[in-house]
């Protein structure tokens, strides 16, 4: 055997073996057939796994703050890739299996089986949303339609406009629904993001569509394949369990969009970019995401707890986001699941944040020396914001 090939086989190995971690929601799919099958208490295993274990995980893990080559080829990236890739037919066989089995067996209470499901939208939106997230951020043909996919397997084909569009351009700005306002609660700012965010990506594409010289109707408006879809994953979900199916299959998404809801609550919470006057602001900075650091975690969503480089450079693939110091960059305490987890108690939640947000205008602004907290649901804007 040829020296080169022997190189080239070690640099293979080497490239799964560095990807490997980054396959830790695969330990979601024997927990979802453990549940099916056995019932009872397992059918809370999945959620334990996504949140407590990898909370665990970090803790026993640590952080890792090196980073890797952004001059990287593309062919070294292929292991961490390939998750992403053959995630959308695992996650079609999980629910539309999932909705076969209840249908054709009966050994499941109904709370076994709504607990079940709730699961199964732990797999669709705790990591089938972050990987569509990935997958409509790159360029790729293939990979854009496989981030259309999964996001209509959860029915919020919208998300790919508002997020595009919408967030990137207007993140840390009055303007942008899903930057959580200083002192809003998560339960108020979910129900105002499901208010806001369809026509605010409706408009934003209609927007488009007028300055190419094209009407709202046109074919070319994406909301006709979200919509087509959309009815096609209903349709599919009423073919295999009816009416039963089709409502597993709204449990799980809705328990997925909560999922994704909560992660962007805490990705920009409080942060806020200049007002430069004329309803031009500052351009996005690493200040205007939090960051997590956490191994396990970041293993599990793919470095989106690395947001700040993300929203930097939104088309780089997640294993070459680059972590920042504190110096640069806020950074929460814990990693997502358990500040997901710390969301959903709001007293608890701004007893550890707001402190934080307060430091952080501090830090990045110290020239709103009169800045004082607002009022529950408001944004905290630097002086002269509009």
């Amino acid at each position: 055997m040829s020296e080169a090939r022997v190189s080239t086989g070690a640099a293979v190995g080497r490239h799964l073996r560095d990807a490997l971690p980054f396959w830790l929601s695969l330990g979601l799919l024997p927990l979802a057939v453990i549940g099916a099958v056995a019932g009872s208490w397992t059918v809370v295993l999945m959620p334990l796994y996504a949140w407590a274990l990898v909370s665990l995980l970090d803790v026993l893990t640590g952080i890792n703050e090196s980073n890797p080559d952004t001059e990287t080829p593309e062919a070294d990236l292929f292991w961490y890739r390939l998750i992403t890739l053959i995630w959308f037919p695992i996650q079609f066989s999980v629910i539309y299996g999932m909705i076969w089995w209840v249908s054709a067996t009966d050994h499941l209470s109904t709370l076994e089986v709504l607990v079940l499901f709730f699961g199964v939208g732990v797999i669709s939106g705790t990591i089938g949303i972050v990987y569509a997230h990935e997958l409509l951020h790159q360029r790729n043909r293939l990979e854009r339609w496989l981030g259309d996919l999964l996001l209509a397997l959860v029915l919020y084909s919208h998300f790919r406009s508002e997020h595009l569009q919408v967030h990137h351009r207007w993140v840390g700005t009055p303007r942008d629904p899903v930057t959580a306002r200083y002192n809003e609660g998560f339960h108020r700012f979910f129900f105002r993001v499901l208010r806001q965010c369809p026509p605010s990506a409706w408009r934003a594409e209609v927007a488009m569509l007028k300055r190419r010289g094209l009407p709202w109707w046109h074919r070319a408006n994406p909301f006709w394949r979200y919509a087509l879809l959309q009815l096609a994953a209903l349709a599919l979900a009423f073919a295999i369990g009816g009416w039963t199916g089709l409502g597993l299959f709204l449990v799980q998404a809705g328990s997925a969009v909560w999922q994704l809801e909560l992660t962007n609550y805490i990705e920009h919470y409080g942060l806020t970019r200049k007002h430069l006057g004329e309803g031009k602001y500052e351009p996005v900075k690493p200040r205007h995401s939090w960051n997590a650091a956490h191994k396990a975690s970041n293993w599990l969503l793919i470095n989106l707890q690395r947001h700040s480089d993300h929203h930097y450079k939104p088309a780089r693939r997640f294993p070459l986001l680059q972590t920042y110091s504190e110096e640069e960059a806020p950074q929460l305490p814990y990693g997502y699941p358990a500040m997901t987890t710390l969301a959903m108690i709001p007293p608890l939640w701004r007893r550890v944040m707001n402190p934080r947000v307060r430091a952080w205008r501090r830090q990045f602004y110290p020239e709103v020396a009169d800045w004082k907290p607002y009022n529950r649901g408001e944004t905290p804007l630097p002086a002269g914001a509009g």
